[in-house]
């Protein structure tokens, strides 16, 4: 294939995607919705006129995503859809995803949008990070990520009307830390497959984000496990943490409205907080720089 017909597919793509500048009625699909992040993703796209599937690992908590979404419906005719659905979904289980996707498939039908949210919490170095611990972290913030973007864009791509996947790397992806080994190399690996797959679902009309947030006062931060901590250690160690996001002061909700402009506009990345697009700029310009930063204790 000739570069003329290359760049003419991707023209041709890009047409696809440009009906989402309008997400009215559109349908997305938000993971580890229960919460955070997640939840305000769901009820940002909501506030929109989409219709909303919610996933999370916590059936409890989507359902009181869902029933939020539901109770804040402006869009009648939305309601007249089902509104919004929750769903128990573990990412990590590449069964569990497939047979969600094909369950959504089956009542809702093709999603428009996709934001694979789920992901988990971990601190610790590498040489005290359990392997099993290692993979588990992997499990649920790149393996689920894997996963959601292979059984959803299958569907898209059999569709041929275009779509979006929003896929949430991390800050850590490009700014490394001695004590979030795991975490940062599964948000790294996130944001790599990220890129590839936007360029290779270009011609589809699929665009592909990701989504880089820093400092978020979520509660991540009350279930991320310490690596070689007592359990009195970790309550403590989470509870500075927690007050050190809350004071920091940036809110799930601010990430949610970037998630969504990124879907309209179709930008591939998005360090979503300040001190993001602080690390992000000096990553690029002096890497060396942050890897001498890395060495340093920050508690």
């Amino acid at each position: 294939m000739s570069l003329v017909d290359e760049v003419s597919r991707w023209r041709r793509g890009a047409r696809k995607h440009r009906r989402l500048r309008d997400l009215d009625r559109t349908l997305v699909v938000v993971t580890g919705a229960g919460s955070g992040i997640g939840r305000q993703t769901a009820l940002a796209f909501a506030s929109e006129g989409a219709v909303v599937v919610i996933a999370d690992l916590d059936l409890e908590s989507a359902q009181h995503t869902a029933n939020l979404v539901n109770s804040a419906r402006v869009n009648p005719d939305v309601m007249v859809r089902g509104g919004s659905r929750a769903y128990q979904v573990d990412v990590a289980s590449e069964v569990e995803v497939q047979r969600f996707a094909k369950k959504v498939l089956a009542e809702h039908g093709t999603p428009d949008i996709v934001v694979n949210n789920a992901g988990i919490g971990y601190s610790g170095t590498f040489t005290k990070t359990r392997q099993e611990d290692f993979e588990h972290v992997m499990a649920v913030n790149f393996w689920g990520v894997v996963y959601g973007s292979r059984a959803f864009s299958e569907q898209m791509i059999a569709r041929g009307t275009g779509g979006h996947i929003v896929n949430l790397s991390s800050a850590a992806a490009f700014t490394p830390q001695k004590k979030l080994t795991a975490y940062a190399t599964s948000k790294a690996a996130v944001f790599m497959l990220s890129d590839c797959l936007r360029a290779e679902l270009v011609d589809h009309g699929i665009g592909v984000s990701a989504i880089c947030p820093g400092l978020v006062h979520t509660n991540i931060i009350n279930t991320t496990r310490i690596a070689d901590a007592t359990p009195e250690e970790q309550a403590e160690k989470r509870a500075k943490a927690d007050e050190f996001y809350r004071r920091r002061g940036f809110t799930p909700d601010r990430v949610a409205t970037q998630i969504v402009k990124a879907v309209k506009s179709n930008k591939a990345v998005v360090p979503a907080t300040p001190d993001a697009k602080f690390g992000r700029a000096l990553s690029r310009l002096a890497p060396g720089i942050m890897r001498i930063g890395a060495r340093f204790d920050l508690d």
